[in-house]
């Protein structure tokens, strides 16, 4: 057969109603406009910025406040103890979600991806709400687990993003997801920064008896939920990507798949496919493999958020920076704009020429030095510590992001539409168990740091940035084989081919990559 033979059937003026497509299924309109229109579905990808991005800023948010939150609810007995509080509660979030996301996965799967971030994102607005509103530690607790366990938006976004735009760009569809969510993760703490406490840094505008003053750190939950109802209303106009018509989906017949462009042997190939059944998802190694090593960065990047803030606002005498929640506010502030810059201007770019998996090990072999350099900027002072610290966080989280966004790009092109929703519901409860462990575990190694300034071996909060790199490295050592497996569209060195339907006669098991 060669290469360049021509459809078996031609297109005629009848086909375009024919019934492979549904009048009234949004997806299928989703699915006509991608082969129509070669161009960037830049308002959908608006629409899956804004509310993933509704969805990010809570959970970092509580950072810069938390500790002098957790010192107002008098539970921490000495003040090296604080920091171990603080950790349990941003550890909440995270448990929760672990425990639901696979479920909220699967629902998304079977019922839709519009519903659940709908839900989300009302969900985001009651709880963190209410979080503001805490009046003790337990409160807090819970409101941050219901909030974690019952927002599932982050899972089917990933696999809209990759749903609503054609092949060549869903490296950038997953950029856009992994931006929003960086970015969220560092505006987050900023917005907690500068709104927390405002009686006491604006005391002309909110007084000590208003509801501000008695509750300080409301306004910054509440600003972020008054953003999430917007997100709320904007999730409306998101089509629907997954195919609701009340029946099996058919498989694609001869004169379809002849439109397409395809020869006898694909449409053959493609007969077969559709006649085994999808492989289990566990059994897919590069999916899995791809999720783990996500997991180590995900725990790392956790982890360093809440050190970073903790370490920031901690006296001088505990190996801190003595900085106010609105410093830290600032940095991140400066933090965020880098790292949107990057991903809008850049990552794309390095993407085609490096692949995702290059530029995850190029970025965590620069994190290693870089977070060794930490506990020397608290020895500087004035401008040049400003300067300093605002470059390193930016260059930090400008190289998670890079990760992060290289990993994701390579799970969801490790299965079928199918079976996208669970897959990222099982890359969530992975991920957020690892994230639920990071806040814990960043605030007793920082406080159990703190205790040992005078130490002989990493004294102080040398040993933090230091159990930090040994989870980096981790990391970096599983982007290599044999434990990381690429699909056959993961090129390390350059570009992706397209999409490729293949079937394993011998095996009887179906691979899309």
């Amino acid at each position: 057969m060669e290469e360049n033979a021509e459809p078996l059937i031609k297109k005629s003026d009848e086909d375009e109603g024919n019934s492979r497509y549904h009048e009234n299924c949004e997806a299928c309109k989703i699915e006509k406009l991608r082969k129509s229109e070669n161009g960037i579905p830049l308002k959908h990808f608006f629409f899956v910025w804004i509310v993933t991005l509704s969805a990010a800023l809570p959970i970092s948010s509580l950072f810069p406040f938390l500790y002098f939150m957790i010192r107002d609810f008098h539970i921490a007995k000495r003040e090296e103890d604080i920091s171990s509080y603080a950790g349990y509660v941003g550890s909440a979030f995270m448990l929760g979600r672990a425990l639901t996301s696979l479920l909220w996965g699967i629902v998304a799967d079977k019922y839709g991806r519009k519903p659940i971030i709908m839900f989300g994102t009302m969900i985001v607005v009651i709880f963190n709400t209410l979080f503001g509103l805490s009046v003790n530690f337990w409160m807090a607790i819970c409101t941050r687990f219901l909030l974690g366990s019952l927002c599932g938006i982050l899972g089917p976004m990933r696999a809209y993003a990759t749903e609503i735009c054609r092949k060549e760009h869903q490296a950038l569809g997953m950029s856009v997801i992994s931006t929003s969510w960086g970015i969220g993760l560092v505006i987050g703490p900023a917005l907690g920064g500068f709104l927390a406490q405002p009686a006491e840094k604006y005391p002309n505008i909110f007084s000590a008896e208003s509801l501000f003053g008695r509750f300080p750190y409301f306004l910054p939950c509440l600003a972020i939920s008054v953003f999430a109802l917007v997100a709320f209303i904007v999730s409306y106009w998101l089509p629907e990507t997954l195919h609701m018509h009340g029946e099996e989906k058919p498989a694609q017949d001869v004169r379809e798949a002849a439109w397409e462009g395809s020869t006898y042997e694909s449409i053959e190939s493609q007969k077969m496919e559709d006649s085994v059944p999808q492989r289990s998802l566990l059994k897919n190694w590069p999916l899995i493999s791809a999720i783990m090593v996500y997991c180590i960065f995900q725990l790392h990047d956790m982890a360093y958020s809440e050190i970073f803030s903790l370490w920031a606002v901690s006296p001088r005498k505990f190996g801190g920076l003595s900085f106010t929640t609105a410093d830290v506010g600032e940095v991140l502030s400066i933090t965020g704009c880098g790292m949107l810059l990057f991903q809008l201007l850049l990552y794309t770019w390095i993407e085609s020429m490096l692949g995702p998996v290059m530029i995850s090990r190029i970025g965590a072999v620069f994190t290693i030095p870089l977070l060794s350099s930490y506990p020397f900027i608290t020895k500087l002072s004035g401008l040049v510590l400003l300067l300093v610290l605002n470059c390193a966080s930016m260059l930090k989280n400008i190289l998670s992001i890079a990760i992060t966004t290289g990993l994701l790009v390579m799970q969801n092109r490790a299965v079928s539409q199918e079976q996208r929703g669970a897959a990222n519901g099982i890359s969530m409860t992975a991920m957020s168990l690892f994230k639920a462990v990071g806040p814990a575990a960043g605030g007793s190694i920082l406080s159990w740091a703190q205790r040992r300034q005078n130490a002989d071996f990493l004294p102080g909060v040398h040993m933090v940035f230091f159990i930090l790199n040994i989870v980096e490295f981790i990391g970096l050592v599983m982007t290599f084989k044999p434990f990381l497996a690429l699909s056959q569209d993961d090129d390390v060195s350059g570009s992706i081919p397209d999409p490729q339907i293949r079937v394993d006669i011998k095996r009887g098991t179906s691979f899309i990559h």
